[in-house]
């Protein structure tokens, strides 16, 4: 990883458009047709990881490791949410991001979220040997 290219208080947006397919009733979270918090959580994931991609080398990528949110605002359908990733600390392969998803109305989730760089190949050869052993 470059870490020179990552400076705390670095940030990075991304936004989505509120439709039945990404509501709380088509997620299975709930039964309303309003932004469900599985998509809120990962438009902050995916804020943060865009944020991380210029870091990186080749062959390596980055994974989430906690998330710690709170959605405080339904947003209906035909609005736009956009999640914004503040980079708060690099600690060599952990990296430490303030997130917040806000609409056109204010906040409507904010929080922590933690990311790790990883080597691609070896992760995913971690991961598939799960399915030789079960």
């Amino acid at each position: 990883m470059k870490t020179n290219v990552l400076k705390v208080g670095m940030t990075n947006s991304c936004s989505v458009a509120v439709t039945q397919e990404n509501t709380a009733a088509a997620a299975g979270s709930g039964l309303l047709p309003v932004f469900s918090t599985p998509h809120m959580i990962g438009l902050m994931e995916n804020a943060a990881a865009s944020l991380m991609e210029t870091a990186l080398d080749e062959g390596e990528g980055s994974v989430g490791g906690g998330i710690e949110v709170t959605h405080t605002a339904a947003t209906p359908i035909g609005m736009t949410v956009t999640a914004t990733a503040e980079l708060m600390s690099v600690e060599r392969r952990h990296l430490v991001f303030r997130v917040s998803a806000r609409d056109d109305a204010g906040v409507v989730g904010e929080g922590v979220h933690d990311r790790f760089v990883i080597n691609k190949d070896a992760f995913m050869q971690k991961a598939l040997q799960k399915k030789s052993r079960g």
